[in-house]
């Protein structure tokens, strides 16, 4: 009798994680899209509860370009709880943090340079990808390799961060040395946002999730194909084309939040692609479809 009854709950327990579906379907038309692509793809997907998941590529290791700011304002954030660094407190940006060729609407609106509240600088980086920010920010913190220090303390480990922007952007080839991987880019979601070990303080973790819910590019990516007013708090990075064509990078990740309250991580990496950036975009667009469709259909 006893045999029965653990039997009996192990297939409810099996039943209630696996929805009474595989997931493996959706991984086969993803690979259909894939298939048909000159590029090398990262593909990580986690439901909210973690019941089901899938990666292609998922341990890959892959440049972030400028995913890796969501994980700079988290070593950020960080030195906030702690008492060493204030939002409110005044961030100066000198006439040298301003002078070079970086994406950057504070370089713009400031061409001589400024001072701008850690607020300020934070939803620069993280809602506008601003690289002077960036290069900021990971000054304050004493240089990447302190950066990289941090992240692996806090049990991001499957992750390299060796240039800042303006070092890394200045040769082609350091990108790569600046990695991470679909699964591991997830895995970062979750513990952060989830929270269980309390990693951020309530305040921190509601400045964070509500400036990438906030985030103002990447309309095209993992929000492309979803239904209007779908939120999803994402950050993305990309490379252009160098002079053979190739586009290093062109990168989503994030946290799709359904209309019932469920949600799904969702990481995409598209690397070393000749494809062009329209179809870049689209791939990421198409996969974040897919997944949607897969959640909301359960």
């Amino acid at each position: 009798m006893l045999k029965k009854l653990l039997i009996f709950i192990c297939i409810l327990s099996f039943c209630s994680f696996s929805h009474g579906k595989s997931i493996e379907p959706l991984k086969v038309q993803i690979n259909t899209i894939l298939e048909t692509k000159d590029a090398t793809v990262g593909v990580a997907i986690l439901a909210g509860d973690s019941s089901e998941s899938l990666s292609i590529n998922g341990d890959k290791h892959l440049p972030m370009q400028s995913v890796f700011k969501y994980h700079l304002a988290l070593a950020v954030l960080d030195q906030v709880d702690k008492g060493d660094l204030s939002l409110s407190q005044e961030i100066k940006i000198t006439a040298k943090d301003v002078d070079n060729e970086l994406w950057s609407p504070i370089r713009k609106k400031y061409p001589n340079g400024t001072s701008l509240t850690l607020t300020e600088v934070m939803k620069s980086l993280l809602a506008y990808s601003d690289n002077v920010s960036c290069d900021v920010l990971i000054r304050i913190l004493g240089g990447p390799k302190a950066l990289e220090k941090h992240l692996h303390s806090r049990g991001i480990t499957d992750i390299a961060v060796k240039y800042n922007e303006l070092d890394m952007q200045a040769v082609w080839g350091r990108q790569y040395k600046n990695w991470t991987t679909a699964n591991a880019s997830n895995m970062a979601l979750k513990k952060f946002y989830e929270n269980k070990d309390k990693e951020l303080s309530p305040e921190s973790h509601k400045f964070l999730w509500d400036t990438l819910k906030g985030s103002k590019t990447g309309k095209d990516m993992i929000k492309g194909n979803l239904p209007e007013g779908t939120v999803v708090a994402h950050k993305t990075g990309s490379s252009g084309k160098n002079k053979a064509g190739l586009s290093a990078a062109r990168n989503n990740i994030g946290i799709v939040f359904l209309p019932d309250g469920r949600y799904f991580y969702l990481s995409v990496f598209v690397s070393d692609s000749t494809e062009s950036r329209t179809e870049n975009k689209k791939i990421i667009a198409d996969i974040a479809k897919l997944t949607w469709d897969y959640f909301d259909s359960e």
